[in-house]
């Protein structure tokens, strides 16, 4: 395996890989200055008030930067899953009774205070979730308040995106969201939910229950009537709690989250006619072609892969690079690699921060070895890490077999399997040799190649020379293992309606 070779002249650090140069300029530190102001200890958010958990019991939630503490949370459980259903079922009659227009009122009242509140959110999401400042300040925050916004318009158009179908609310809805987008897939989920006239019970991950105890706060300040929205922080038993009332206090299940747990809500689900979305794992195929513009399409696999850590279950973890231009490609890419930021998250240089726990640190480490151990070849950055806290190099292994773990299994870090093809129709056979199907991107400058490339490839999301670019208009969800059901857009919309006549004595 070639190594990188590292220079210092006149104080610069220089990097030589394969014969590509670089000189990355030395950034000082530019922390962010910021800090939101919080509680010492948050209870569960249920009838428009914050409440002690039935147990009386609590954990503490950590910085993965740091290692300390932030805040003390409450761990909620079945009984306080059951008291946040009847505050939502009790708000539901009046909720989606209410004028289309009142209701729109209120999702663009909680957009704009979010926007005003932008920079403490964004700040809170990194000392929760251990990634980068300027990501969740120029991605993740402005994508929220635009999912309030796009559904707020939807709120009294319901009849003409579905004419003749008879929209109607569904009810109350049990949602259940991941540690790796946890304010956005709040957003994701609640704008729809509330746009249609359904009341939301929502658990946030354990490890990342922060900024959705902000957003309730902000739900207070905006006024939205008690027990709509009402938010269960907890572990496991709390979400399964709400599973395992699907089809009586709730009406719809919507899990964005592991394969593995994605199944199991599927079969606690079948047969309670309670209506289901999962957005599950995927192993994002990124296809370079030998025509296409080699420097984008490096950005596009680096922003695909080590965009928040590579914790994204859309991420572009497999890279299939034509043959002919293979080497000189991942030279580039490696140079590249170089440049990467790995450090404080709270620092607005930084490109890649935190791992968001021990236990996926240990997880992404197994995969790693196990890439080495099946006879792949291993290039990590040459960057010191920060003594305290959860960190992962970013890392390429070239060399990869379709049959080796780190090509087939989900990951969920900073690791870039790369396979080569010769032919289109070996670069489709190979990215869809996959039992997940959420995302995929295609490099090439023939528009013909990339529409034909985007119709065979089993992806619910296709990106042409982009990658990880989200957007509320568009509907987002995968096949096969990656879940069914979209989020976004109008297809979005229709996971949250019951369509048709309403039956008789049946709850609203």
């Amino acid at each position: 395996m070639r190594q990188a070779s590292l220079r210092t002249r006149n104080g610069i650090r220089r990097c030589t890989i394969a014969g590509v140069s670089t000189s990355p300029f030395a950034y000082a530190p530019a922390p962010e200055s910021v800090r939101p102001a919080l509680k010492a200890s948050y209870g569960l958010f249920i009838g428009g008030k914050f409440v002690e958990p039935k147990s009386g019991k609590g954990f503490r939630t950590i910085n993965p930067a740091t290692e300390e503490a932030i805040a003390e949370v409450a761990d909620g459980g079945a009984d306080d899953v059951a008291r946040a259903a009847a505050a939502a079922r009790k708000a539901l009659p009046k909720w989606s009774k209410a004028k289309p227009a009142e209701r729109a009122k209120f999702l663009y009242r909680i957009a704009r205070r979010i926007q005003e509140r932008s920079r403490e959110l964004a700040v809170l999401e990194s000392m929760d979730c251990g990634k980068p400042i300027k990501e969740t300040r120029d991605e993740d925050l402005p994508l929220v308040a635009q999912h309030f916004f796009h559904h707020a318009g939807w709120c009294d158009k319901l009849a003409y995106a579905f004419p003749g179908a008879n929209p109607r609310p569904i009810g109350v809805c049990g949602q259940i969201i991941p540690w790796n987008f946890p304010l956005l897939m709040a957003a994701w989920k609640l704008a729809p939910a509330l746009a249609c006239g359904n009341t939301c019970v929502l658990k946030p991950a354990e490890t990342t229950p922060m900024t959705a105890l902000m957003l309730a706060e902000i739900l207070q300040e905006c006024g939205l009537p008690e027990g709509v929205v009402n938010i269960v922080t907890g572990g496991p038993d709390a979400g399964r709690a709400i599973v395992a009332r699907a089809g009586g206090d709730f009406q719809k299940i919507a899990f964005t989250g592991s394969t593995e747990v994605g199944k199991a809500i599927a079969k606690a689900c079948a047969g309670t006619g309670a209506k289901l979305t999962l957005e599950l794992g995927g192993k994002g195929p990124n296809i370079v072609f030998a025509d296409a513009a080699i420097d984008q399409a490096i950005e596009g696999v680096v922003s695909g892969i080590w965009f928040n850590q590579g914790e994204v279950c859309c991420a572009g973890s497999r890279l299939f690079v034509e043959e002919s231009i293979h080497d000189d490609f991942i030279a580039r890419l490696k140079a590249r690699m170089q440049t990467l930021r790995v450090g404080d998250p709270l620092d607005k240089n930084t490109d890649v921060g935190a791992i968001n726990s021990r236990a996926q640190l240990d997880t992404i480490e197994r995969y790693r070895r196990a890439g080495v151990d099946e006879g792949a070849e291993k290039f990590e950055t040459a960057c010191e890490l920060p003594k305290k806290g959860f960190w992962c190099r970013p890392t390429v292994f070239t060399g990869v077999q379709p049959s080796h773990t780190i090509a087939r299994e989900e990951i969920f870090g900073p690791v870039l399997s790369v396979m080569t093809f010769r032919t289109p129709e070996e670069a489709v056979q190979r990215a869809n040799n996959t039992t997940y199907g959420l995302s995929a991107g295609v490099w090439t400058e023939k528009a013909a190649r990339a529409l034909e490339m985007a119709n065979r490839l089993n992806a619910g999301v296709v990106w042409l020379n982009t990658f990880n670019r989200f957007d509320a208009t568009a509907p987002f969800g995968g096949y096969r293992e990656s879940g069914f059901g979209r989020e976004g857009g109008r297809q979005g919309l229709s996971a949250y309606l019951a369509f048709g006549a309403a039956a008789k004595g049946g709850r609203r």
